[in-house]
């Protein structure tokens, strides 16, 4: 995943046991072309795999012999090809690590993984414990957020008291340039001009020293700052900066990706929620409360409550195939003109289904959908449902829990004329009606049978505290079917569940 050219070619075939800490930043420093040496005085070690082995010798390997010395024996220099040995090793340990972090970061698709990954990363690489990574994009368009290391998030809240202005992070998000280096901190408290509310926090904290990196792309700009922080007054060494500011360069790549795939995930988010209703009504005898699921790509799935003449109340739920953008209007244009066709017939569902199979079929020929609507009579306790090839209500009560039988029926768009039968159910009173789209049994990854039978077990589950609130049934049977969360960010599928109960 890194990208770094090739100057040499080298072949090692045996790297000695002991490495010293010279790495990718020194051999590169110290194997960069210079001037020609003297030919008389340039020591002359073998080339190994066609590296010029005029290189100079390392000052802190071999050591110094100052002119006018007593005549003490100097001590044995190592050989000139162990030596070079010796450097390819640290060079080539250093690449294996930056490969295998880089590796990590490539392999998170979420942007709150990716922060913490690039921390975890930094922090062996710069050899602090703590540290945090400030978000805030140029372009203002957010997503805005701090994310912490080793801190709790009381010390973010800590640290947010301290004035902008004397946090080096706080610098580089309010436009500082020539920081590309990193903005090393190593004794805070020995510094001069120190804000007082900084030196309070950072002893409140346990933290003596800090090491700040910016967090810029060649496209997108600055996206924030990254900062690790040290227990006792330090400072990474030219090695450490030299390898954490290569893995930064691509991790700030990295997370640019992944802060635009976030910005389109929310907005798809955003148009998705707006196409649906704000809140639902309240009508007398009937409780309703719905749960809403939306995958990251922007799905089809939708939900109505709208009150109608006669103290009646339409309920539906419906699905349109494919999913981004184009699913998302299709889903609002159906929706809109379902509730037009509901309130001009919908003491009929079969004429009101009908109605919006011509639509769909005389407008958008190439799609298909699947609807349930139920013109509810609360008064009566009473449901009149039509179903195109949408999956059975479920009702919920003290002495049962069943799936309402509806006919088989195609989706709409599907047949040249669609009509089916309706079915007409009773609820008791504290029974609970659940109309639910697809996306939730196709989010547990069973079989359609097992998924159903997975449903089934959920709603009769639900403890007697809670059946009578529709939202907290909802909320049970969610987390029953799908125990990692009804948000789940890599799951293609929608997930709508309409709870009705009848008092």
């Amino acid at each position: 995943m890194l990208d770094i050219s090739l100057r040499v070619r080298v072949h090692v075939e045996t790297l000695p046991a002991t490495q010293n800490d010279m790495g990718v930043c020194d051999a590169l420093e110290q194997y960069a072309p210079v001037g020609k040496p003297d030919t008389m005085n340039a020591p002359h070690p073998p080339k190994v795999a066609g590296i010029d082995s005029t290189v100079p010798a390392p000052a802190h390997t071999v050591a110094s012999v100052a002119a006018g010395t007593s005549a003490a024996p100097a001590p044995p220099q190592p050989a000139p090809g162990a030596l070079l040995q010796d450097r390819l090793a640290g060079w080539v340990s250093d690449l294996t690590t930056l490969h295998e972090l880089t590796e990590r970061l490539a392999r998170v698709s979420a942007l709150d993984e990716a922060l913490q990954e690039l921390l975890r990363a930094g922090s062996a690489l710069v050899g602090a414990r703590r540290g945090l990574v400030a978000l805030e994009p140029a372009d203002g368009l957010g997503p805005d957020t701090t994310t912490g290391l080793g801190l709790a998030r009381a010390d973010l809240g800590h640290m947010e008291t301290v004035p902008r202005g004397s946090l080096a992070h706080g610098r580089i998000l309010d436009g500082l340039t020539g920081a590309d280096d990193g903005i090393a901190e190593p004794d805070l408290f020995a510094e001069q001009g120190l804000d007082p509310r900084h030196r309070e926090v950072a002893a409140r904290l346990g933290y003596a020293a800090s090491y700040t990196l910016p967090l810029t792309t060649g496209t997108a700009g600055r996206l924030g700052a990254a900062v690790w922080l040290y227990d006792e007054p330090a400072e990474p060494s030219k090695r450490q900066r030299h390898l954490v500011g290569l893995y930064v360069r691509h991790a700030a790549e990295h997370l640019a990706r992944l802060l635009e795939l976030e910005r389109t995930r929310a907005c798809m988010a955003t148009v998705s929620e707006e196409l649906l209703p704000s809140r639902l009504p309240r009508v007398a005898g009937v409780q309703l409360a719905v749960r809403h699921a939306t995958s990251p790509r922007g799905g089809g799935d939708w939900y109505d409550a709208l009150p109608l003449p006669d103290a009646a109340l339409g309920l539906a739920v419906g699905s349109v195939t494919g999913s981004g953008p184009s699913a998302v209007a299709a889903m609002g244009r159906l929706r809109a003109s379902l509730r037009a066709y509901a309130v001009m017939e919908g003491e009929d569902p079969v004429a009101v289904l009908s109605d919006l199979e011509l639509l769909l079929r005389l407008t958008e020929p190439a799609r298909s959908a699947t609807a349930l609507f139920g013109y509810c009579e609360p008064a009566l306790r009473r449901i009149t449902l039509a179903g195109a090839g949408h999956c059975p209500p479920l009702l919920l009560g003290e002495r049962r829990t069943e799936f309402v039988e509806t006919s088989v029926s195609a989706p709409l768009g599907m047949l040249a004329c669609w009509e089916a039968p309706s079915v007409e159910i009773a609820p008791e009173p504290g029974e609970t009606v659940l109309l639910y789209t697809d996306g939730l049994l196709h989010r547990t990854g069973d079989p359609t049978d097992r998924a159903f039978a997975r449903l089934h077990a959920a709603a009769a589950g639900v403890p007697r505290a809670l059946r009578h609130d529709p939202g907290a049934i909802a909320d049970h049977v969610l987390r029953t079917v799908l125990p990692q969360g009804a948000g789940t960010a890599d799951s293609a599928e929608d997930v709508v569940l309409l709870a009705a109960r009848f008092e």
